[in-house]
């Protein structure tokens, strides 16, 4: 199984500003709503339902869960399966709050 591509936390922000990126929140259900707040811009979608969403993205997306594990790195694989440009965030929101950045 190949490595899925990740960014992290710096490429990310660098991203953002740049303003060419969706961003998806992929942390399981039970995550998100015990800790809701998130990156800022980023959607949640739930993802045990990749196939009913993923014809939504266009584009180059930046996914993350809780810490850049398995299912933010589930998701990419799936998404990168049906051709979107997907990357994961090394860490995910852990890293990110960790690096002292902003969550709303």
């Amino acid at each position: 199984m190949s490595t899925q591509p990740n960014i992290d936390v710096k490429q990310l922000k660098s991203r953002i500003a740049k303003g060419e990126i969706t961003i998806l929140d992929v942390r399981r259900k039970a995550d998100y709503e015990a800790a809701p707040a998130t990156i800022p811009g980023a959607v949640w979608r739930d993802p045990e339902q990749v196939d009913q969403w993923r014809s939504e993205l266009g584009g180059a997306t930046v996914l993350f869960c809780v810490r850049g594990g398995s299912v933010s790195q589930s998701v990419c694989r799936q998404l990168s399966e049906a051709g979107v440009a997907a990357t994961y965030l090394d860490g995910g929101l852990a890293a990110w709050i960790g690096q002292g950045e902003p969550v709303k």
